[in-house]
């Protein structure tokens, strides 16, 4: 019992921090010339709008229920998503727009870019080959988010110059969450053993860090995967209704793969820092104790049909629950936007035990 009430005591401090962040969020005047976001449907704000023949879209209810207006940006979310989220918490208004989006904008587009832009795709994964299965059929890896990039990066040596731009990239921030979408592939049409899996992720992974450090990037504040086995589609796929250790193996292995990989790369890279974000741990810290964290249904999604609403994606005809802010879970894959909240603030601010060797407060500021 005493255990069971030191924890509570030490969740409950956290969330109250996370208050005080969230009350002076509005105020960040962090020294952040741009943030340039890549990454899949936790971070895509509309990128695959734009693409014909994606099926992995969101811009239709009940989508963005709880965003201004109501409007189905394409987000996965009821609201704002965990790329908004953080973003906001340095200050930004809105969030940097979708590369493709920016194309369409002709002349502006060298105006926009100087403060950042945002490539993620829904359904993309660190693997070329992930979102290229037939109920997906378009979505954009992290190698074409990565060759957008250098596009942006051209323009922008256009009108800066190579050394300001050069120093105006290395103090700007990239954010990526990627890589669930790489687990769930393997899990369904993979047949490889689980090691050579995951090295060959975790080194693909690599180099594509190292592409963006080789285009001036420096400061990298990168989300892991969280627990996927608990997500509601994995529940409603499972005999049990509970999580599927096996998923969530795969997850905290990518993890603990992750963190090996950018200590070393770190150490070779000249002036590459970089923030990890433990998604894992701190989703299965919310699903232990939804209360302390302001939640109360963890295991079901708001918006969806079957088992846990896991069934089908969130969609019109969908069941919709009308107390989203108490729900971890939007659709059977995503956090809902109180949940995404969550995740920025503690990104932004939190314990080494949520995000090392610092957080992303720290990360921008960090010579």
């Amino acid at each position: 019992m005493a255990k069971t009430a030191t924890i509570a005591s030490s969740l409950c401090f956290h969330l109250f921090m996370l208050a005080i962040l969230c009350l002076h969020s509005t105020e960040a005047t962090l020294p952040v010339p741009a943030i340039f976001i890549f990454g899949d449907s936790t971070f895509d704000v509309g990128t695959n709008n734009f693409l014909k023949d994606s099926q992995a879209t969101a811009n239709f209810p009940y989508n963005g229920i709880d965003f201004p207006y109501s409007v189905p940006t394409g987000r996965f979310s009821n609201g704002y998503n965990s790329a908004d989220q953080i973003v906001r918490l340095f200050g930004y208004k809105r969030s940097p727009s979708p590369f493709l989006l920016l194309l369409n904008h002709g002349s502006s587009f060298k105006k926009r870019i100087l403060r950042g832009v945002n490539f993620a795709s829904g359904g993309s994964g660190i693997l070329d080959s992930t979102g290229s299965q037939p109920d997906v059929k378009m979505v954009i890896p992290l190698t074409e988010q990565i060759q957008q990039f250098s596009t942006v990066r051209d323009n922008i040596t256009a009108l800066l110059g190579p050394h300001n731009t050069a120093t105006m990239l290395s103090q700007s921030l990239f954010l990526i969450s990627v890589g669930s979408n790489d687990l769930f592939q393997y899990q369904r049409s993979i047949n490889m053993p689980v090691q050579e899996f995951l090295d060959t992720l975790q080194q693909t992974y690599q180099n594509h860090l190292q592409k963006l450090y080789d285009l001036d990037a420096r400061k990298f504040g990168i989300v892991s995967i969280p627990p996927i086995g608990c997500c509601p589609f994995q529940r409603f796929i499972g005999k049990t209704g509970e999580c599927v250790k096996e998923s969530n193996d795969l997850a905290q292995s990518f993890y603990n793969g992750t963190e090996t990989m950018l200590i070393k790369m770190s150490s070779q890279a000249v002036g590459m820092k970089y923030s990890l974000g433990n998604a894992y741990a701190m989703t299965l810290d919310i699903i232990d104790n939804p209360l302390v964290f302001g939640l109360k249904e963890v295991k079901q999604a708001c918006c969806g049909n079957g088992s846990f609403n896991g069934g089908v994606p969130c969609n019109a005809s969908a069941n919709l629950c009308s107390d989203r802010q108490e729900y971890l879970f939007w659709d059977r894959f995503h956090p809902s936007e109180a949940a995404s909240r969550l995740a920025a603030l503690t990104l932004f601010g939190g314990e080494v035990r949520y995000v090392t060797p610092m957080n992303f407060s720290q990360l921008v500021q960090a010579n």
